[in-house]
């Protein structure tokens, strides 16, 4: 009986086997890629790029691992570019970037190519000409023709590779570096830059040859014209997307034999199932497969129990650690429909854990594993070590599966971006946005003047402020905070943050210091005051940047030419005190603004004067100011700084005209399986 049952079992496997002759091949071909570089784990390459001539893609592996174009090292590769390093080199010869123009690979037009020695002043740009001289201003070229760098990029939004034949008729001799320019999110403005970094769109040469749950993007190679093509597994699916690579299985799917057999877990293994069922028959599959559901369940645990004393180690922090099974049931498995936004390095969803408590989940995004970790560590040790009512809460993480997962208290009113640009609501009014400005001050004086040695934020800016029920401000995001020195002023390290609020005095001398969040606030209130963008390329070339164009309107003293017009139509009494109090915090976003860390106030003394302004309109004398700023300079600890941001909270009866910012603290969501929707959630995202 077992015999006959095995030879049908054999016949079974032998006619799947021939009818998938063309998957074997593809099998064979890519056995004969070497896609490891040296003896380095994670130099493994993802089809179909290599480092042999079997390889459809070949690439450089050097002696110490590392991954080139020619002279050019690879810096992430992802389903749609490389990332290369093109670092600033003066005189370099411009031919050198035909290099980076191969068969299969090109750089695409999200790229200013930077060039010295033109003869013809280039026109064009996508990136503002400031910009370009602030990243690049400390390398000395020598000769004044030599230091002046030009920016090239395609004129046309339809061209999606840069024309190598136009880059060669700019008439100029040297190729002197690079800025790759991606936009933050479908719906944002923002952009994110990359120095010294160029990006290269990558296909694969000839027809749509892709998975059946994957969808194909034809492309034609810039330099001759053959057609390529690139394949992207559709939502809910993962892999590469290629019949001949991993093809496409659905997320979250343990491939068991059966699913191997229908073929849903993509192209390649299921050839190798086949190949191991007729060796080793129905039988010993099952044995095989019950022995290694029990120890891989053994070594999720004992990973699970390892990962967390490297943390606690790591961070000196004994934080809950959430498992993964547990993250991905709160989040529906990472479901869209449980997406509250997407930022520069993560996603971030709405779950519900064990205990019915809403939180917010932050997922790394995955651009460079050992400066993510980094990143996840510093933000878990420094927001662990703090405590104020206007600081965000960490509640937990996960770090399995190689993935860095940040578990953070749930913010149901969004962030102060998000209802300045009328993403969410109406618009706040004046007493509101006030009030979040004085709370955030002093959440950011505490970082900087409470705590031993004190904590640089490094990204203030309006979308790292969140909202909570009473729309109470909670700064967040500390994953580029650092640790000042109590002995120095500032700290030596390489400018990070978000374009349009970072201090131009740390881009020049890499000094950073407590006045690099002055000037971040400085930015905020201005946004306060305007309604408009830190960094919008619509507006004209001198006004792209915010601040910029705040402080040449307010020392003009044409403030009024940028008020948002929704502060006057929300005002229904006090006309002369909203004018006034307008005109006091743009005089200190102004201070904040100077080039000069120097002539910037400390955020103390800024949490002191916001609290004046703001008191100002309920104060009957100048008695009630006086012992409000002595109560706020006194503050120099954690628990006097603390006290002073709950002061606000006293007033919140008095806003209870503007209804729709007086919110019951319960839960919102009645039901046990309903989840709150995008648009009554936090954008904590960085």
């Amino acid at each position: 009986m077992i015999l006959k049952f095995l030879t049908l079992f054999f016949f079974f496997f032998l006619y799947a086997l021939l009818h998938d002759l063309s998957s074997i091949q593809a099998i064979t071909t890519s056995r004969n890629c070497i896609r490891t570089c040296g003896s380095v784990s994670n130099r493994h390459l993802p089809f179909p790029f290599g480092f042999s001539s079997g390889c459809e893609i070949q690439l450089n592996c050097s002696s110490n691992g590392t991954i080139s174009i020619q002279d050019f090292p690879i810096q992430d590769i992802n389903q749609e570019a490389l990332m290369v390093n093109l670092p600033a080199q003066c005189g370099r010869s411009i031919q050198t970037i035909k290099t980076l123009f191969g068969p299969n690979f090109a750089p695409t037009s999200h790229n200013g190519i930077l060039m010295q020695n033109c003869t013809t002043p280039l026109t064009y740009c996508l990136i503002p000409t400031t910009m370009v001289q602030t990243h690049f201003e400390l390398l000395d070229c020598g000769s004044k023709n030599d230091r002046n760098v030009s920016c090239y990029s395609e004129q046309n939004n339809q061209t999606q590779f840069i024309n190598y034949q136009n880059l060669g008729k700019t008439q100029c001799s040297s190729l002197f570096s690079a800025i790759s320019v991606e936009s933050i999110g479908s719906n944002s403005s923002s952009v994110s830059l990359s120095v010294q970094l160029i990006q290269l769109g990558w296909w694969r040469l000839g027809d749509c040859h892709c998975s059946k749950h994957a969808d194909c993007t034809k492309i034609l190679s810039p330099l001759d014209q053959k057609p390529g093509y690139r394949c992207k597994c559709l939502d809910g699916f993962v892999g590469d997307g290629y019949v001949a690579g991993s093809g496409c299985r659905k997320e979250s799917i343990t491939c068991n034999p059966a699913r191997y057999l229908s073929g849903q877990c993509g192209g390649t293994t299921r050839v190798g199932v086949l190949i191991g069922g007729v060796l080793a028959g129905a039988l010993i599959m099952v044995s095989l497969g019950l022995i290694c559901c029990y120890i891989r369940r053994r070594s999720k645990q004992k990973c699970r129990n390892r990962a967390k004393r490297e943390l606690c180690k790591a961070t000196g922090m004994n934080i809950p650690v959430y498992p993964y099974k547990e993250i991905e049931k709160a989040t529906h498995s990472f479901s869209d429909k449980r997406l509250l936004g997407t930022g520069a390095y993560g996603t971030v969803y709405s779950g519900k854990l064990h205990n019915d408590e809403w939180v917010a989940i932050k997922r790394v995004r995955h651009r460079d594993t050992s400066g993510s970790i980094e990143q996840v560590i510093n933000e878990i040790k420094l927001i662990s070590s703090v405590s104020h009512p206007n600081l965000v809460r960490l509640l937990g993480c996960s770090i399995e599966k190689g993935e860095q997962i940040l578990v953070y208290e749930f913010m149901p009113n969004g962030t102060l971006s998000q209802h300045l640009q009328r993403e969410k609501g109406t618009g706040l009014p004046w007493p509101v946005r006030l009030t979040i400005a004085a709370e955030t001050a002093q959440a950011i004086a505490y970082l900087h003047n409470a705590v031993h040695p004190p904590i640089y934020h490094r990204d203030i800016k309006s979308s790292n402020i969140l909202l909570d029920y009473n729309y109470r401000a909670k700064v967040a995001d500390f994953g580029l905070s650092r640790l000042g020195m109590i002995e120095s002023s500032h700290v030596s390290t390489a400018p990070q943050g978000t374009p349009g609020y970072l201090d131009p005095e740390y881009h020049q001398n890499f000094h950073l210091s407590d006045k690099s969040d002055v000037y971040s606030f400085g930015v905020v209130l201005i946004e306060i005051i305007t309604a408009l963008k830190a960094v919008d390329f619509s507006r004209s070339q001198q006004e792209i940047n915010l601040a910029n164009l705040a402080v040449d309107r307010i020392g003009k003293g044409n403030l009024d030419e940028i008020i948002d017009p929704l502060i006057h139509t929300q005002n229904d009494d006090d006309d002369g005190w909203l004018l006034s109090s307008i005109h006091k915090v743009a005089e200190l976003a102004f201070r904040c603004l100077a080039f000069h860390r120097d002539m910037r106030p400390t955020m103390m003394e800024i949490a002191i004067e916001l609290e004046q302004i703001r008191l100002s309109k309920w104060s009957n004398s100048e008695e009630i100011i006086t012992a409000s700023s002595e109560e706020l300079s006194s503050s120099s600890s954690s628990s006097s700084l603390s006290s002073v941001s709950e002061k606000p909270l006293k007033l919140t009866g008095s806003l209870k005209k503007y209804s729709p910012f007086c919110v019951q603290e319960k839960d919102p969501w009645p039901s046990e399986e309903s989840s709150p929707s995008s648009s009554s959630l936090l954008n904590n995202v960085h």
